[in-house]
Order: C-alpha cells, then sequence, then structure tokens
C-alpha cells in the first residue's frame, strides 16, 4: 500500500539547475563581501600607494604616454592589474579553503553539474572584479583625471580579464594542494606577467623583440583593451585583442570544467 502511494523518483532540474547554480553564485559572492575591507578595500588602497609612489618618483608630465599625462596612463593599468589579481585570489582561494576544511564535499554532493559549479564561482569571480573596477574608478576620479572614451571596452576587458583569472584561479585550486602551492603561481606567474604586461609603461618604448614577447602576454590585451576604453589610446590591436581573450577565455574555462568532471585531486 505504502509503496503504491509513495514512489522513489530522480528529481528534475531542467537541463540547468538555475536555482543550485544561484544559490552557488550567491555564496561566493556573499563570501568576499563578508570580508570586504580584504577583498576590496585592500587592493585598493595597493594601487593608490603605487599611483602615489611612482607619480612623486617620475613626475606626472604632459603627453608623456600616448599623448596623456603619465598619471592618467598609469591608472587605467593599475585598476585593471588589481582587477584581474583578485580574480584570481577569489576562486583559487574559494578551493583551497573549502579543501582544506573538507567542506568541498557539499558541493561535489550537490546536484550541480560541472559546469554549473565552474561557471558559478568563475562568475563570483568576475562579480569581485567588476566591483573593484567600479569602486577604484569613483575613488581615482576623487584624486586624477580619469578618461571614460568608451565604457563597453572597459566593460568587457575588465570581464574577460576577470574571467580568464577566475577560470585559472579555479584550476589552481583544483591543482594545489597546500597554500604554498598557490603563491607559487601567483609570485612566479601571475605578479610577472602583470608587472610586464605594460602597466607602467607603453610596450612601443621596448626593442622590436621583446614588443613581440610582450604581445603574446594576455594581460597586456586584458590591459590595452580597458586603457583604450578609458584614453581612446592603445599599444596593440583591439580587435586581435579581443579575440585572443575569448578563444583564452573558453580554453581555461574548458580546462577547468574538465578538471573538475573528473574530480581532479578532489575525489579519491
Amino acid at each position: 500500500m505504502v509503496e503504491n502511494k509513495y514512489q522513489i523518483g530522480v528529481r528534475r532540474f531542467g537541463l540547468v539547475n538555475w536555482i543550485g547554480f544561484y544559490s552557488l553564485y550567491v555564496k561566493e559572492v556573499s563570501r568576499f563581501l563578508i570580508v570586504w575591507a580584504q577583498t576590496l578595500l585592500s587592493p585598493l588602497v595597493s594601487s593608490l600607494l603605487f599611483l602615489s609612489v611612482l607619480t612623486l618618483a617620475l613626475g606626472n608630465g604632459r603627453g608623456d604616454v600616448l599623448g596623456y599625462s603619465f598619471i592618467s596612463f598609469l591608472a587605467p593599468g593599475l585598476i585593471v592589474m588589481s582587477i584581474v589579481q583578485q580574480s584570481f585570489s577569489h576562486s583559487v582561494s574559494s578551493l583551497m579553503i573549502a579543501k582544506i576544511q573538507g567542506n568541498i564535499i557539499d558541493t561535489l554532493l550537490a546536484p550541480l553539474s560541472a559546469t554549473e559549479v565552474t561557471l558559478a564561482i568563475i562568475m563570483a569571480a568576475v562579480t569581485r572584479g567588476l566591483v573593484i573596477l567600479v569602486i577604484s574608478v569613483v575613488v581615482f576620479s576623487l584624486i586624477v583625471e580619469i578618461h571614460i572614451y568608451n565604457i563597453f571596452y572597459i566593460f568587457i576587458g575588465a570581464f574577460l580579464g576577470s574571467f580568464i583569472l577566475g577560470a585559472l584561479g579555479f584550476i589552481t585550486g583544483l591543482w594545489a594542494e597546500k597554500f604554498d602551492h598557490t603563491a607559487t603561481i601567483t609570485n612566479f606567474i601571475i605578479t610577472p606577467l602583470s608587472f610586464l604586461s605594460g602597466v607602467f609603461y607603453s610596450i612601443e618604448r621596448l626593442p622590436d623583440f621583446f614588443q613581440t614577447i610582450s604581445k603574446i602576454n594576455p594581460f597586456f590585451y586584458i590591459i590595452d583593451i580597458c586603457r583604450f576604453g578609458f584614453l581612446g589610446a592603445s599599444d596593440g590591436s583591439i580587435g586581435f585583442g579581443l579575440t585572443y581573450l575569448v578563444i583564452l577565455s573558453i580554453i581555461v574555462w574548458l580546462i577547468s570544467y574538465y578538471l573538475y568532471k573528473i574530480g581532479y585531486k578532489i575525489k579519491s
């Protein structure tokens, strides 16, 4: 009688479990909003310190770089550098903390596909990057003259940069077994690529060989596209840069999706 009345079945969520995806995304966003002083204020302070020190040391001449004063050229680069570094930090810390505390099992057992988990965490990293973008532009505009040439390129450059670094952080979080491993990636890959991407200089001043090397660096295009959105001037091809970043974002997401799907270093 009971068997006829109650039948065990599999709950269907449709092609995408939107409730689960949204819940994980909100959880990830709440995670960085709760500690906003560390996740949002700290990178802003670091960028302002860079801006102040370099401006005092090198001066603020008129028309020094790409037809703009050095401080106007520098500000967008510092903002974008902060965005990409914090996007990477969000994803990698999310996976590392979950693995160390053992609560990653909650995500693994939830009715969420690899697509939903990877995109929810990466999009939370993108959200963190875009929030930092808005806050930085507002605060910087109170100190220096911020030019806005085309907001679309500012947004798309920041979005693609945050997405790529968020996915790279996801991959690093799966691979790393302790925070020392994540520090290795940050110190030897993320930071060098950030500093050598044209944040502090125009690559036009480099020899041809080093200009070619710089144009392989995806961080260069992230900063160049956003800087074009601010100033209307760029060092490289905006069309090629957008294509390059879109392709790269798909590749790194597919890698993160595959690694999570097979349970790389998270399933015994």
